[in-house]
């Protein structure tokens, strides 16, 4: 049983975001375009996409909006012909960005509120993995101030430090029965407060193509004190810990982005983003009460993982902006290290939206994003779970915006 424990804990991948949960939503205009923003100043998502294009936006300006994520993951054991599925959870990923400022000075401020990592998953209490995980609801807040300065008429940069909010809440089977019958559990509950900054340069060049590179920084998540809360018989009570402390780095990721301009109506934009997955190499847990469960390091191992991104723009009329984009994004997950949490593999990203122009200061965006994770068949190198994984994802979203 101890080891079935062991096992149990090395694999909670707390605040654990890989590819699946590293979300890209930060700005209706942008994800209905594949997610390609780095090199175009299309609104005031630029505080996420680009703080050096900040400068150049023609107006100041405010927008809230959000997705909604609908993920359906399933999985087939190893010599079996049941498919399980996970539940249906709606996650909603909001976002809140301000650009301010006189437009025809140098210096732009700008402010962002946004979620780039988060998700939740939800498989039967008494699926085949329930002692790997039977439900993850996680997310992290990001507040990033901003300031961008117009280096030249053509030249921008800029740069925004980041305060993180994140939360976690997992909840898994453990291989013991309760004195009325049902099985035992654990939940594991956390929250972390860290920092890091966003910078990027953007350029206007003679030809009309314009460029864009950004960087944001790696964010060390740090769980302090966590809540380890085990429901199991209460003659075992006092051997299972109640508290929990980890560190997991949240990678860097650097883009570059070209915008292209064919006519006066039209934007096409293409993104390139690499994420520095490598950093994530070990998971280590410390606890309050190692008696039946010690500290533990659990070798993960990812490699660096990136996409391509595609999109266009294109003004129908005056008020009505139609918009298409298409990804390929690359995972980080190595051979061995799949799990029910983050069931992740190479995806197709498939994307729509249209924008309208109420008036001279108030406009809609609106924006959809089918993602096809491919299927995968993995045996997990701790727990040993075998099997076939796919997932896929629908994600509408909506942001109002006004202008001055």
């Amino acid at each position: 049983m101890k080891k079935i424990l062991l096992s149990f804990l090395l694999a909670v991948p707390i605040l654990g975001y890989a590819q699946s949960y590293q979300v890209n939503l930060q700005g209706q205009k942008q994800t209905a375009m594949g997610g390609a923003g780095t090199g175009v100043a299309l609104d005031e998502a630029a505080v996420f996409f680009n703080p050096g294009a900040v400068s150049f936006l023609k107006k100041n300006g405010v927008q809230a909006g959000g997705s909604a994520i609908f993920l359906k993951a399933a999985f087939r054991e190893n010599g079996s012909n049941i498919t399980e599925y996970t539940k249906e959870k709606l996650t909603v990923d909001p976002s809140v960005y301000a650009v301010f400022g006189n437009p025809n000075n140098r210096l732009r401020f700008g402010l962002g509120v946004y979620v780039p990592f988060g998700g939740a998953v939800h498989w039967d209490p008494n699926w085949t993995g329930k002692y790997t995980v039977t439900s993850l609801d996680l997310q992290a807040i990001y507040v990033q101030p901003t300031l961008s300065y117009k280096i030249t008429d053509h030249i921008g940069i800029g740069a925004g430090f980041v305060y993180t909010n994140g939360k976690v809440d997992l909840k898994r089977g453990v291989p013991l029965t309760l004195n009325d019958g049902t099985s035992a559990t654990a939940q594991l509950k956390g929250h972390s407060n860290d920092f890091g900054w966003n910078a990027g340069i953007y350029v206007e060049t003679v030809s009309g193509v314009t460029i864009g590179v950004t960087h944001r920084s790696q964010v060390t998540a740090q769980v302090k004190d966590g809540d380890a809360i085990f429901k199991v018989p209460q003659a075992l009570q006092d051997g299972f810990p109640t508290k929990f402390s980890a560190n997991l780095p949240l990678p860097a990721t650097s883009s570059i982005g070209l915008g292209f301009y064919p006519s006066s109506k039209t934007i096409i934009a293409v993104d390139a983003n690499w994420v520095h997955w490598s950093k994530y190499k070990v998971l280590a847990f410390d606890y309050n009460n190692n008696s039946r469960i010690p500290n533990t390091s659990s070798p993960r191992n990812y490699h660096d993982g990136g996409a391509l991104r595609i999109g266009i723009q294109n003004m129908a009329t005056e008020r009505l902006a139609l918009r298409l984009g298409a990804a390929y994004a690359f995972t980080p997950v190595g051979k061995g290290y799949v799990t029910p949490e983050v069931p992740d593999a190479n995806r197709i990203l498939l994307s729509a939206g249209l924008g309208y122009k109420a008036s001279e200061r108030f406009s809609i965006d609106l924006s959809f994003l089918y993602e096809n994770v491919k299927s995968r068949n993995e045996t997990n190198i701790e727990t040993n779970l075998s099997g076939d994984f796919k997932t896929v994802a629908y994600i509408p979203g909506i942001a109002l915006s006004y202008k001055w």
